[in-house]
């Protein structure tokens, strides 16, 4: 868990925010600078990247998810409201340990949960990313954008990452939900009008996966509209997670 601009003193919430496949925490440090006067700002830092390069990438995301919850439960103040924000495969990293939380009865389950550029569980299909060739791989990583350019460009850096790159692709692609798998809290799904990886529907099928509330909101941009669209987007969080109570 990373914390990068500290707690404010009178924190109207705590936002988690996970990371997508490739990702690491910091790409969401310029959303933690422009919130961290509001809230508590957790990025989530996966195993297998930057300063945790040393360790093996997760192996599923149910075994993720359920040590990110382990963490967060023993760590996240109860005093005051819970969202969790989660991106591409942060969205289903999000959402399971959500659920994680939920079966722990702790009381420190999300009271809501942002769901941004992925289809709702119930549509994950393997896409056969991790399987593509390296040349292949980085031709659809260019195609998303969100990644590094640098990264991209350096054969060599991007030999020394592609293995953690190509291990999260394989976690998202082989997860499947529980049936009828939901969370109990309000969901919000938020996309990029012209993604290529989800559509309106797909992201509008999330309400299938809350007992509560459900609301989709849709961005110009595409699958990493989020970095372009930071005041929007934010405008959309502060909207949601302010009036949620202590």
């Amino acid at each position: 868990m990373r914390r990068y601009h500290g707690t404010p003193a009178r924190a109207g919430a705590t936002l988690v925010c996970f990371p997508h496949a490739g990702g690491s925490a910091s790409f969401y440090y310029p959303y933690s600078e422009a919130l961290s006067a509001r809230y508590d700002v957790i990025a989530v830092q996966y195993p297998g990247r930057q300063d945790r390069h040393r360790e093996p990438c997760m192996e599923s995301v149910g075994e993720l998810s359920r040590t990110i919850a382990a963490e967060l439960a023993a760590r996240v103040p109860a005093d005051r409201p819970l969202a969790f924000f989660g991106h591409s495969m942060g969205a289903v990293v999000g959402f399971e340990t959500a659920r994680a939380l939920e079966r722990l009865g702790t009381g420190r389950a999300p009271d809501l949960f942002l769901a941004s550029g992925r289809r709702a569980p119930a549509l994950s299909r393997d896409d056969g990313i991790h399987r593509l060739p390296d040349r292949a791989l980085l031709a659809e990583l260019q195609k998303l954008g969100g990644t590094d350019v640098r990264m991209l460009d350096d054969p060599e850096l991007f030999q020394l990452v592609v293995p953690t790159i190509r291990a999260d692709f394989a976690a998202v692609e082989t997860y499947r939900p529980e049936a009828g798998a939901r969370v109990n809290c309000p969901v919000v799904a938020l996309i990029g009008d012209v993604d290529p990886r989800v559509t309106a529907e797909q992201a509008a099928a999330w309400r299938d996966h809350t007992t509560a509330d459900f609301a989709l909101r849709v961005f110009s941009g595409g699958h990493f509209y989020l970095a372009e669209r930071q005041r929007e987007v934010i405008a959309t969080l502060t909207a949601h997670i302010d009036p949620l109570k202590a």
